[in-house]
């Protein structure tokens, strides 16, 4: 029966994950890059240097600052994607898959530079009159009360999208393959005992136990509500990426002279017509897909944390919220192609992620895998704090404050389920339930784009008039 529901689901994300989702995000991107003036390239360097300016004042409410809201929304989006997902679309697609993740990026920083702007513009309220941001509020602000069903289909979505599937697999797949063999769990008298109690294979028992003791961590950070989370968030980026660029910097170094064909496979294999379009769209496909569960641009989530921002000012909201995929997709997914591409192996059976990544950097450093566990376990510990504030937004929207407050207690249980399922279903729920959300709020972003466009007008005619 659970053989028969995770093939369901692997069919129906290959469907909703595929083309629909594929012309949802990067053409829907593509359209907002363009009919914005191109604002991820323009506009970039006002976003950096929103980063150093105060916050707004004003009467605006708000639980966290634009900055926090970014670091907030940089560790759910920094998470194993960037090392799984990558690995994964490496071996799926090939380095060709890369460089539409880089596509992906760059229409997605306009994307979110969209969700930001209306994350403020139609910031919502829960039943107590704390502020919320996201899609279900722009939809229900932005385009009129009778699209509220949309707003309720995307909080529902929203619920399981946003339950952490894939980073709780492949965080209990790394730490089995780096501390474990068959042999030894096999010969563990523990797990065998716990096993025939619960009439479990020992490896499974083992998945159980992790899980627990993932949702254990994560509870203690996640029951403090947003601002713990938002305070967390604030430390753990900033070390977490920059200690993984200083391995994949030695990784480069130590491998200089592969570097320039690194370069040249992901260019080539990108616009690789030998195996025909279809071949060529695959690549293309495969690439956007596993970028929308890096960046989440135009998913949704974004909107989720920015909007709880005290910021009052709609367009430097969008500009801090655009800086997201430029870290993720742009920076992090490049440093981790790299080092695959290097030393790693993509022509491997099966859909392989994180596995294919430890085995790179464990061949490029001197204990490189433990390493790359130690930033595993940041990333993924930094993706399910955020994550589970998205979804306790979703619950609010759907059931209250005094009932939504208990999805955190089903997201907690949520990492154990799926730390023990098989990785195909992990990743094609994953996949299922971002296109589900993708749908409603890119109809809404697309919709109310006009509005974002008179709004940065307006913001940047009048700071050209201060500065004249």
């Amino acid at each position: 029966m659970f053989e028969e529901i995770g093939q369901f689901i692997i069919k129906a994300a290959d469907i909703m994950g595929g083309y629909p989702l594929f012309f949802l995000l990067i053409g829907g991107g593509l359209y907002l890059f363009l009919s914005s003036g191109a604002v991820s390239i323009r506009r970039l360097p006002a976003a950096i240097g929103e980063l150093r300016r105060k916050p707004s004042g004003g009467s605006s409410t708000g639980q966290i600052s634009s900055v926090q809201a970014l670091a907030s929304v940089v560790a759910a989006t920094i998470g194993l994607g960037n090392i799984a997902g990558v690995a994964i679309a490496l071996v799926l697609g090939g380095p060709g898959a890369i460089f539409w993740m880089w596509v992906s990026a760059l229409v997605g920083m306009a994307t979110k530079y969209h969700e930001g702007v209306l994350a403020i513009m139609y910031k919502g309220k829960d039943d107590t009159g704390n502020p919320q941001g996201g899609p279900m509020h722009i939809i229900e602000k932005g385009l009129g009360p009778k699209w509220k069903p949309l707003a309720r289909f995307f909080a529902i979505a929203g619920l399981f999208g946003t339950m952490c599937i894939m980073n709780a697999n492949q965080l209990t797949e790394a730490f089995m393959t780096t501390f474990t063999t068959p042999e030894s769990l096999e010969s563990s008298a523990f797990l065998s005992q716990a096993g025939s109690w619960l009439g479990l294979a020992n490896a499974s028992v083992y998945r159980l136990l992790f899980g627990c003791a993932i949702a254990a961590i994560v509870a203690v950070v996640i029951l403090g509500g947003i601002r713990r989370i938002a305070r967390v968030a604030t430390v753990m980026v900033p070390f977490m990426v920059g200690l993984y660029f200083l391995m994949v910097m030695f990784i480069i170094i130590t491998n200089i002279e592969g570097v320039p064909g690194v370069f040249k496979s992901i260019f080539t294999e990108a616009f690789n017509l030998r195996a025909g379009f279809g071949a060529l769209a695959g690549i293309a496909l495969i690439g956007a897909r596993r970028a929308a569960l890096v960046n989440d641009a135009g998913i949704g989530t974004a909107s989720l944390m920015h909007g709880a921002s005290r910021n009052n000012e709609p367009v430097r909201e969008g500009l801090v919220a655009m800086l997201g995929p430029s870290i993720d997709s742009g920076l992090v997914c490049t440093l981790t192609a790299i080092a695959i591409l290097l030393c790693g192996n993509i022509d491997v059976e099966g859909v392989k992620g994180l596995e294919v990544a430890m085995k790179a950097f464990s061949n490029g450093i001197p204990a490189g895998d433990i390493l790359l566990m130690c930033i595993v376990i940041c990333f993924a510990m930094s993706s399910m704090f955020s994550y589970s504030f998205y979804g306790t937004t979703c619950a609010n929207y759907l059931f209250g404050t005094r009932r939504g407050k208990y999805y955190a207690w089903a997201f907690l249980a949520s990492l154990i389920v799926f730390a023990v399922v098989p990785i195909e279903a992990a990743v094609g729920a994953c996949d299922l339930f971002y296109a589900l959300m993708a749908i409603p709020t890119m109809i809404a972003v697309l919709f109310l784009s006009p509005k974002v466009r008179k709004a940065t007008n307006e913001y940047f005619a009048n700071e050209k008039k201060k500065t004249e």
